[in-house]
């Protein structure tokens, strides 16, 4: 009992934010705007808003990665330091990124009620609830500075899940502990990351910079929830050394590469679609329905073949871990349970949007996620 509670006290004394903490998140965040700023990327338009405006981001992502890992090798090369410096402050830049997240999610809604702005991205769309507002956001694209808030966020917090991954990988390193499933893990995670940034425009026609006001909800998921436990798995094996076979290592390797293939495949297909309703799909002509739905290739398959994608992609970065704890498997779960709730949020909206049109593709399309299952 006595080693229980201390373990406790010792947790939550690692839970106090500090202002140690607080630099380092700023100082990241201060580096992320000036580079998308500064640094040369791909203008790339978004997608037609109810007012026929549309805007433009510049897709730079990878470019502010490279650089920013750069500049930290740099800084551990010449001692400014170390390499583990993330892991070791884990939980205390968690407890201060939560805290800027609700302070942002405050002034947001603020601001949001305040505005006089008729544009699409700007005009508040309040409910008169303040949890709903508060939570699910009064604009659609705030900016702060010539920055648009949403884009960077997401960002932000991809970036961020992986130079936390990066640390725990130096940790395990300095600990001796580096092994077949450590390597299975950091590998998956840092190619999808990469990838993301590789292919960062396609983030441009997602639902969340589309269809999602900028709340407490896309803050925290993106600053906090994003990088603090999509790392869970890396934080199991940096205190669980596990023993991956080969064959459940190979088997992994599958479930990973099949989970990439739909996932980028499908978000490609919608992504060069709404550019180009006749650009080809697996070689031949697009077959729509309605003129505006989708339904060759992925989009053929089923009507969010894109979350099946992600679900196995989610389930192969925690596979390194084995069947001895539930603990490693949260992200899983949790993206399981938020991809449903989603889908269904995206069909109510989708059925109210094209009424017959999305009657006819769900004839054409029965399945949701996952052919012959749901």
């Amino acid at each position: 009992m006595e080693d229980a509670a201390a373990a406790t006290a010792d947790v939550l004394a690692a839970l106090a934010p500090s202002w140690s903490a607080a630099v380092v998140l700023l100082s990241y965040l201060a580096y992320l705007a000036a580079a998308g700023a500064l640094l040369p990327g791909k203008l790339v338009a978004g997608a037609v808003l109810p007012d026929s405006s549309r805007l433009h981001y510049r897709c730079n992502g990878l470019l502010s990665l490279l650089l920013l890992l750069g500049l930290s090798a740099l800084g551990v090369y010449m001692g400014w330091m170390t390499p583990t410096v993330v892991a070791d402050r884990g939980l205390e830049l968690l407890s201060t990124t939560f805290i800027f997240s609700v302070i942002v999610s405050f002034l947001l809604y603020y601001t949001g009620l305040r505005s006089r702005h008729q544009s699409s991205s700007l005009k508040p769309h309040a409910t008169g609830s303040f949890i709903q507002d508060w939570w699910f956001g009064v604009q659609l694209n705030p900016h702060f500075m010539g920055v648009d808030l949403k884009f960077f966020f997401i960002r932000a917090g991809m970036m961020a899940w992986l130079f936390i991954n990066l640390s725990l990988l130096a940790k395990s390193y300095l600990a001796g502990s580096v092994n077949r499933a450590v390597i299975l893990y950091q590998f998956f995670c840092g190619w999808y990351i990469i990838d993301y940034f590789i292919h960062e425009e396609f983030m441009t026609s997602t639902w969340d910079i589309i269809a999602e006001r900028l709340g407490f909800m896309l803050v925290f998921g993106d600053l906090v929830f994003i990088p603090f436990t999509f790392t869970i798995q890396g934080w199991w094996l940096l205190g669980n050394k596990m023993e991956l076979p080969l064959l459940a290592s190979v088997a992994n390797c599958i479930i990973f590469l099949i989970g990439y293939l739909v996932f980028r495949g499908a978000n490609k297909q919608k992504h060069l679609f709404k550019k180009d309703p006749k650009a080809p799909i697996w070689g031949k002509p697009p077959k729509v329905v309605g003129g505006k739905l989708l339904v060759s290739g992925y989009w053929g398959i089923a009507r969010h073949c894109n979350y099946l994608g992600d679900l196995l992609l989610a389930l192969s970065f925690s596979l390194p871990c084995g069947a001895s704890s539930v603990i490693p498997y949260f992200y899983p779960t949790y993206l399981l349970i938020l991809l449903i709730w989603r889908e269904r949020r995206d069909e109510a909206r989708c059925s109210e949007k094209y009424k017959d049109i999305w009657a006819e593709y769900c004839k054409l399309v029965p399945w949701r996620i996952l052919p012959y299952v749901y």
